[in-house]
């Protein structure tokens, strides 16, 4: 049975059925913002939304690893949204240390549709940083994160 189960895996892959591994990388399409949104329950949520080819994201998501190292409670979820290969996502993910932090990749056209569907005066400008407080409170942040102020928001303090 285990040799079955072994050449069936062998043939897929050989056939290209087989999906690549993308660990906690999910693609992200239109329809997707609420159901993030709701998996929060209510509580403090950061949404980054970065690109491989915008420099300074290249330089702030080392400071996003070392950010959910010292706050592994924060409810944070990123969003790759250039059209570039998984591989080259996953690589920079694992260089900032945060391969296995809550990633998505836009897997459509980041379209207009899409943009306004998260927030209608954004224009697509990365880095950005959507942050829900406790109180459902939304800020939108272009440009590089305060990561101060950002633990101020998103660690609930007994």
């Amino acid at each position: 049975m285990r040799r079955f189960f072994l050449i069936l895996i062998l043939s897929l892959s050989m056939t290209g059925l087989v999906f690549a591994d993308t660990g906690s990388l999910k693609p992200f399409q239109a329809g997707d913002w609420k159901s993030i949104i709701k998996a929060a329950n209510g509580g403090p949520l950061a949404i980054n939304f970065w690109g491989v080819t915008c420099p300074s994201c290249v330089k702030e998501l080392p400071q996003w690893g070392g950010f959910l190292k010292r706050n592994p409670t924060a409810k944070v979820i990123f969003i790759q949204v250039d059209d570039v290969s998984i591989e080259s996502i996953k690589k920079m993910l694992s260089k900032a240390d945060l391969g296995n932090a809550d990633n998505y990749y836009v897997a459509v056209p980041f379209d207009e549709r899409l943009r306004y569907e998260i927030d209608p005066k954004w224009h697509g400008e990365t880095p950005t940083t959507i942050v829900i407080d406790k109180n459902g409170k939304v800020t939108r942040k272009t440009g590089l994160v305060d990561f101060q102020q950002l633990q101020n928001t998103l660690i609930v303090k007994p």
